[in-house]
C-alpha cells in the first residue's frame, strides 16, 4: 500500500515542492498544501490506520514512534498515546461529519462563492492568474445570481460589498448548523479532517481523500471567473443555463464520491473512539 500512496500523492508533492524553489504558483494545485497548511512529509508517508497491523521489516521501523507497538497481530497503533486533544479533534470531526449527513445537500450555488471573493474586489486573491471577465462583467454575474454558500470557509474570504449578498451568514461556531455535502469544499475537506487525524487515522483513506479534494478543487475552480486555459483548464461558464447545469452535474458526482469517504471517515473515528475508551 505504501507504494500506491507514493504513486498518487508523491508526483503532485514533487510538483510543489519544484514549484515553491522556483516561485511559481498553481492556483489549483497548490490549495491542497498551502491553504491546508499540510506538511508534506507526514501526507507522503503512507501509514496504517487504527485497525490494520504490519509484520516483516518494514513493520519494524515504525516502532522508532512511540505512537506505534508489536502485538500478538503485528505491529500497530498504540491508542494510548493519543493526548486528549487528539481525541476531541476526532470526536469532533465525527460529530461534523453526522451532522452534515442529516442535511440535505444543495446543488444550487453554481460555485459562485468565487466569484464573491472578487467582487469589486481592488486585488484579486490569485494574482497570477488573469479573470475571463471585465470587473464590470464579473459584478453583473453576482448582481443578478442568488448566493447560497453554507460554508464558513468560503464565506470569511468574501470581498466586504459581496457577504450582504449571501443567503446565509455562516460563521466558525455553527458549522454543523450549516455544513452539507452538495458543497464541494465541504467534500475537500474530508482530506484536511482526515490530515488532522494522522496517524490515528490511515493513509489509505487519506489519499482517497486527496483525490477527491484534487477533483473538487478542479470543479471549484473552473467554475470561477479566472482564466485557467494556461493550466489546461476548461471553463465552466456558470454565467450561462447551460454551464449551471454541468457544473451541477459535476457537482453532484463530487457529492456521490464523498459520501463514500464520509462513511469511511465516520468509521474510522467511531473504531478510534470505542478503542480509545
Amino acid at each position: 500500500m505504501a507504494s500506491i500512496h507514493e504513486g498518487v500523492v508523491g508526483p503532485y508533492i514533487d510538483a510543489y515542492r519544484k514549484r515553491r524553489d522556483s516561485r511559481q504558483k498553481h492556483p489549483v494545485h497548490d490549495f491542497l498544501f498551502a491553504y491546508y497548511q499540510t506538511n508534506r512529509t507526514v501526507l507522503r508517508r503512507w501509514r496504517p490506520a487504527a485497525h490494520q497491523f504490519l509484520k516483516g521489516d518494514a513493520a519494524e521501523e515504525f516502532l522508532a514512534d512511540n505512537r506505534y507497538q508489536e502485538t500478538e497481530y503485528g505491529v500497530g497503533l498504540n491508542l494510548a498515546q493519543m493526548d486528549d486533544s487528539a481525541i476531541e479533534r476526532i470526536r469532533w470531526v465525527h460529530s461534523l461529519i453526522g451532522a452534515a449527513q442529516n442535511r440535505p445537500p444543495r446543488f444550487n450555488c453554481f460555485g459562485l462563492h468565487e466569484w464573491a471573493m472578487v467582487y469589486k474586489a481592488k486585488e484579486i486573491r490569485h494574482e497570477t492568474t488573469p479573470l475571463r471577465l471585465s470587473p464590470e462583467e464579473l459584478a453583473k454575474v453576482v448582481e443578478n445570481s442568488v448566493i447560497r454558500c453554507s460554508h464558513w470557509d468560503a464565506f470569511r474570504f468574501f470581498t466586504p460589498e459581496a457577504r450582504p449578498l449571501n443567503e446565509l451568514t455562516p460563521g466558525r461556531d455553527e458549522r454543523e448548523e450549516n455544513e452539507q455535502f452538495g458543497c464541494i469544499h465541504f467534500n475537500m475537506d474530508l482530506y484536511r479532517w482526515t490530515y488532522k487525524g494522522s496517524p490515528w487515522l490511515g493513509s489509505d483513506l487519506l489519499r482517497v481523500c486527496f483525490e477527491l479534494a484534487l477533483e473538487a478543487r478542479e470543479l471549484d475552480m473552473r467554475a470561477s471567473p479566472y482564466d485557467l486555459s494556461e493550466y489546461g483548464y476548461s471553463a465552466i461558464y456558470i454565467e450561462s443555463a447551460a454551464g449551471r447545469e454541468q457544473y451541477r452535474e459535476e457537482q453532484q458526482r463530487v457529492y456521490r464520491a464523498g459520501q463514500i469517504l464520509a462513511a469511511r471517515l465516520k468509521a474510522e473515528c467511531e473504531f478510534v473512539l470505542e478503542e480509545r475508551k
